[in-house]
């Protein structure tokens, strides 16, 4: 049987090198490619007429649109709005990611906790800019609230200071491990009925269910990593 993390190996289709630093093209950065092309091609193609009554591709990208519109609006209000560009781009492309990685003989970038700690740490950085842009030296009541007894303040300052700095690690991690727990079991099913051959047709019908409940996490962990930057985006906006 293939080693099942041998599906997550990076490998160098373009090799690059410029004074000593390596940047070859890999797959890791082709499927990157692919899904931000998709995106646009999805994007463009469905609203390149701009019907009164949408056919069925742009009522797709009118729906996505709302669905990620009305996530902003509910967690991180209505000033979060403009930033619906960024987090509707951020999600489209983690669930991208996701999905790509599905099929046959393809690669999960969201897989590797480089690509997912890079996106939440552009989260982080824009979230914290956002906040003193604001606020100014005023963001710094984000870790002690107004109306919060002062004696409790050296226990509490540094515990929200840990929480707001571990952000992007949590945020990295969730979605990494997820989709590299269930991908490795995908793996290592799929070999297992194989290796039954015709024994092997209560493994499948296990693969085939899980194959479905991995689809849906592939959409609910993006999902998730895009309602954690509303939320994280809320509180730079309105301190609480």
């Amino acid at each position: 049987m293939q080693d099942p993390l041998h599906q997550f190996m990076i490998q160098t289709l373009i090799p690059l090198e410029i004074n000593g630093v390596n940047l070859s093209f890999t797959n890791s950065a082709a499927f990157m490619l692919v899904a931000t092309l998709l995106i646009m091609g999805f994007q463009f193609f469905g609203m390149r007429h701009k019907a009164l009554i949408p056919g069925r591709f742009q009522s797709l990208v009118e729906v996505s649109y709302e669905f990620i519109a009305k996530t902003v609006r509910e967690n991180a209000g209505v000033e979060g709005m403009k930033y619906l560009p960024f987090i509707l781009a951020l999600f489209m492309f983690i669930l991208l990611g996701n999905m790509l990685g599905m099929l046959p003989y393809s690669f999960t970038f969201t897989s590797h906790i480089v690509v997912t700690f890079a996106l939440a740490m552009l989260v982080f950085i824009i979230v914290t800019v956002m906040g003193f842009l604001k606020h100014g030296l005023g963001f710094f009541r984000l870790f002690f609230p107004e109306g919060v007894p002062l004696a409790i303040a050296p226990i509490l300052i540094p515990v929200e200071i840990f929480t707001y700095l571990a952000r992007p690690l949590i945020m990295s991690v969730r979605l990494f491990a997820n989709m590299l727990a269930g991908h490795i079991i995908l793996k290592i099913l799929g070999a297992f009925t194989i290796g039954m051959g015709i024994f092997g047709v209560a493994p499948l019908a296990l693969n085939l269910a899980l194959t479905g409940f991995e689809f849906f996490v592939a959409f609910i962990q993006a999902y998730i990593f895009t309602v954690l930057t509303c939320l994280y985006m809320h509180d730079a906006l309105h301190l609480h």
